[in-house]
């Protein structure tokens, strides 16, 4: 099983989040997870980070926040440059996603959660 470097956007200390379950699940799937969010906070063995930094080796950023608080990361994230994107459910955005396919970045509109429990990821 390859391990894909992930970063979650919009994580979550909140058990009740999607961004919470996400990370957890990623880590029992032996992902390398970084999480971002406005809280500095843990979730299992994972910080959660409030400023973005460099992640070398990227495979993925799954996106937990909705289209209008993407904005500052738009250039943070093509600088890192990821092979994919997800779009999780409310978080889809065209805008974005034209500017990441532009740079060549696959983007997806789907559910980590999803994506995970159906070996898709």
């Amino acid at each position: 099983m390859s391990t894909k470097k992930t970063l979650v956007l919009g994580a979550s200390s909140n058990p009740e989040r999607y961004s919470f379950l996400a990370v957890n699940k990623l880590r029992a799937y032996h992902h390398p997870v970084v999480a971002f969010g406005r809280k500095l906070s843990t979730i299992g063995d994972v910080a959660i980070q409030s400023e973005p930094s460099p992640v070398k080796d990227l495979d993925t950023v799954t996106v937990y926040l909705n289209p209008d608080n993407q904005k500052t990361y738009y250039d943070y994230i093509i600088s890192q440059h990821p092979q994919r994107v997800i779009f999780n459910p409310g978080a889809e955005n065209p805008e974005f996603e034209k500017l990441l396919n532009d740079k060549g970045i696959q983007t997806l509109d789907a559910c980590t959660l999803v994506l995970l429990s159906t070996g898709q990821y």
